[in-house]
């Protein structure tokens, strides 16, 4: 599972890079003056940042929920074992030995 959230962010990384690239290459290729292309590759470059910074904060709120939920699924589990364990050991009703 935790192969395919990676493969995934990969892609989506792969993608957005790519897409920045081509944004870039099609802005100094176009016919503009180098003021407004440096303007426009400016903007462009915030807004990426911002992006990134948005990108980043969901990735740290996922991170931080999947870490409770399994933090919550390693304390069920521990309790389970020590009921299983802590009911293995005692006497069995009817007057058996312990299992």
């Amino acid at each position: 599972m935790a192969r395919d959230d990676s493969a995934a962010g990969t892609v989506v990384v792969a993608f957005v890079l790519g897409a920045i690239t081509g944004a870039a290459v099609a802005l100094l290729l176009a016919p503009a003056s180098g003021e407004e292309t440096r303007r426009v590759l400016a903007d462009k470059a915030r807004e990426g940042r911002e992006r990134a910074a948005e990108a980043a904060k969901q990735g740290r709120e996922f991170v931080n929920r999947q870490r409770d939920t399994l933090s919550s699924a390693i304390d069920r589990g521990r309790e389970a074992y020590e009921q299983a364990r802590s009911g293995a050991t005692r006497p069995a009703t009817g007057g058996g030995e312990p299992l």
